[in-house]
């Protein structure tokens, strides 16, 4: 798959860990094909879950509405890169200037 969608969120720490690797799982059981659920990480604050895809916009809609119904909405942030590449292209907040993993 040609592209890498990074979907961040901001934690208070380890509290929340649990409640998002449950977002982890349904996202990999509910992603429509070819997305494909690559893992996440944890620390410095923030929780990323990395998705391949070919079609990271139809990707990151189909993952904001599982999103939606759950608390973290209002944390999220999200881009998408070429696999390989380092700049990224936001998605999510649309206002939102830079986007880095740290």
């Amino acid at each position: 798959m040609k592209y890498q969608v990074v979907l961040q969120f901001a934690t208070a720490g380890m509290s929340q860990f649990g409640e998002l690797v449950a977002l982890e799982e349904g996202l990999i059981q509910n992603l429509p094909p070819p997305s494909e659920v690559d893992g996440h990480d944890f620390g410095s604050g923030e929780f990323n879950i990395f998705i391949l895809t070919d079609q990271p916009r139809e990707t990151f809609d189909a993952a904001r509405k599982l999103i939606e119904k759950g608390f973290f909405q209002s944390q999220l942030r999200a881009a998408y890169r070429e696999r390989g590449k380092g700049e990224y292209v936001i998605l999510w907040p649309e206002h939102l200037e830079e986007f880095r993993v740290a």
